[in-house]
């Protein structure tokens, strides 16, 4: 047995994980197995040796993730996954075997170091085959259509991963450079267009933000998310509900018999998903693995009473802390009057208080344990009345929209005049939900 066949029995895989649109029951059974061995997520590619792909994927976040999957170093593997939990965690296990298998590894590398390299044009070279079309006979992958990864945050704020775009910059050797603009001051300072997304930790899939900087702070920004006819994919490939988490009411709308206590477990469930994003961004490791611990066992259908204990150690703890509150006070400030003018509802709407970062997580606390008081008490069984209970995790599911749609278009006036850093925080703190947009992405196509 050689050394290198010996160190890649040693290895405990580093997964980087990519979920679009509708891939959300996908990256929940996913985080779970990961959780359970142990298998701490990386960042970047570059510090990746598992690239998890979580189904359904569209055309661009495929591209998205073929882009990834040509920057994971060897020993590397991927895998393909879908929503079942025994069906990702033997995915998985297989996957892990691929990358302990010396011999796999060196043919990868060695085809790897023999595949032809083709330049762009502007300096990026690229394998054989780069530009994957998006279904609708455009390329994407070349420059000013890069996709592919999100921009780096730096310490306790999240890490990321590059992304070249070509919004009025400038390009030298390959790399895009500042241009110059007026500040808040009029001061002519170097202007920079930075993309988020749209692969993040803790950050909604699929979704990109595209600020421009001057320093760090934030002039401008738009919001974009890709690949909402992945929506098709989810219903046609028979991958599960496209907007996982407003499923009981939706059900309930079409009809279905659901009761309270099962809109109860996912509200709460999703609030406590939303939570442990923020927690991340704002780099609080350990509890946003207590919300995450939480959410799963909700999902896993655990009873209220073996949940509350446990929850309420975790909301004193955070309610507590002088370092959070610090931390998100004074951030994307929403007021009631503007977030109705957006048409938000929800939690953003009912945060109260100084109506920014700490008001909204502040509000999700309250509302996860209300809703497992409703989990525990007399009226779960109660049936939902779809006329008159109608408001999901993010807000009213009414014909107006989904209540995302509300959340993306106040996102680029909260995150202006923040800090780059402080985006992140805003943006966590609305958290919306890309399954909604191809929900209803999926519903105008089929109605013409």
């Amino acid at each position: 047995m050689d050394l290198t066949t010996v160190l890649l029995r040693q290895l405990r895989p580093r997964p980087l994980v990519v979920a679009g649109p509708g891939a959300t029951r996908s990256r929940l059974a996913v985080e779970r197995a990961l959780r359970a061995w142990g298998w701490a997520p990386a960042a970047t590619p570059a510090g990746a040796d598992l690239l998890v792909v979580c189904k359904p994927v569209g055309p661009v976040m495929a591209a998205v993730a073929e882009r990834l999957w040509r920057q994971v170093p060897n020993p590397r593997a991927r895998v393909d996954v879908g929503g079942e939990p025994d069906t990702v965690a033997a995915a998985l296990r297989a996957a892990h075997a691929r990358l302990r298998d010396a011999a796999g590894q060196r043919a990868d590398a060695l085809e790897r170091r023999h595949a032809p390299v083709q330049l762009d044009g502007q300096g990026h070279g690229q394998p054989d085959g780069h530009g994957q079309p998006d279904g609708h006979g455009h390329a994407h992958g070349g420059p000013g259509q890069d996709h592919g990864m999100g921009h780096g945050m730096g310490h306790g704020m999240g890490h990321g991963m590059g992304h070249e775009m070509g919004h009025g910059m400038g390009v030298v050797a390959g790399l895009p450079t500042a241009r110059r603009a007026a500040d808040r001051d009029g001061l002519m300072l170097d202007r920079l267009h930075v993309p988020l997304g749209p692969v993040l930790p803790d950050w909604p899939g699929g979704l990109v933000l595209r600020a421009s900087l001057q320093g760090d702070v934030v002039q401008e920004a738009e919001v974009e998310v890709l690949d909402l006819a992945g929506a098709e994919h989810a219903r046609s490939g028979g991958e599960g509900e496209v907007a996982f988490w407003d499923e009981p009411w939706l059900r309930a709308l079409a009809g279905a018999p659901v009761t309270a206590g099962d809109a109860a477990r996912r509200r709460a469930a999703a609030q406590l998903d939303s939570l442990g994003r923020l927690l991340g961004v704002a780099g609080w490791a350990d509890a946003a693995l207590a919300a995450r611990r939480l959410r799963d066992d909700l999902l896993a259908g655990e009873a209220a009473a073996g949940v509350a204990g446990r929850f309420e150690r975790l909301a004193r703890r955070l309610r507590r802390s002088r370092t959070l509150r610090w931390l998100t006070r004074g951030l994307g400030i929403l007021p009631p009057r503007d977030a109705a003018a957006d048409g938000i509802g929800g939690p953003v709407l009912r945060a109260g208080g100084d109506w920014d970062v700490t008001s909204r997580w502040l509000r999700w606390l309250d509302e996860v344990g209300a809703s497992l008081e409703v989990l525990g008490g007399a009226a779960a069984d109660r049936r939902l009345d779809p006329g008159d209970e109608t408001d999901g995790p993010r807000g009213p599911l009414a014909p107006g929209g989904p209540p995302s749609a509300a959340l993306l278009r106040a996102l680029p006036g909260l995150v202006v005049g923040a800090e780059l850093s402080a985006a992140r925080l805003i943006v966590a703190s609305l958290d919306p939900d890309p399954d909604e947009l191809a929900g209803a992405h999926a519903a105008s196509v089929a109605h013409g």
